[in-house]
């Protein structure tokens, strides 16, 4: 069976989508779309990724009516939510180190949930 070989991208609707892209980049060091098909597109490292469709009233994006998350992995959990903070973005870290790994949660400038994910255990 022929299989897919990861997530090509993740889209989404956004009021203002430039300076959306802009935060992405400036605070998790997610490029921005590249403007010509000469240029590359972001890269990320390979590594696990979750795909999981969660019961509609799952509790997991905190807002009624939030239709996706996203789950960035990330090497050093604290030096990130650091490196938010000082920049005034809330941050919410899970008290529970769980068996997969630690977490934080944060929102982009527009509301939508983001997730940070320090993998451990069989994911690490």
């Amino acid at each position: 069976m022929e299989r897919v070989t990861g997530i090509g991208g993740v889209f989404f609707r956004a009021r203002d989508p430039e300076g959306l892209s802009r935060w992405y980049a400036h605070h998790l060091g997610v490029d921005a779309p590249p403007e010509s098909y000469d240029v590359s597109s972001w890269r990320q490292h390979a590594g696990p990724t979750v795909f999981a469709p969660l019961p509609a009233d799952s509790e997991h994006f905190g807002v009624e009516g939030q239709q996706w998350a996203v789950n960035f992995r990330v090497n050093d959990l604290d030096a990130m939510v650091a490196q938010l903070r000082a920049a005034g973005v809330a941050v919410d870290v899970h008290t529970e180190t769980y068996p997969n790994g630690r977490f934080a949660d944060c929102r982009d400038p527009e509301g939508n949930p983001v997730q940070l994910w320090e993998p451990a255990g069989a994911d690490q």
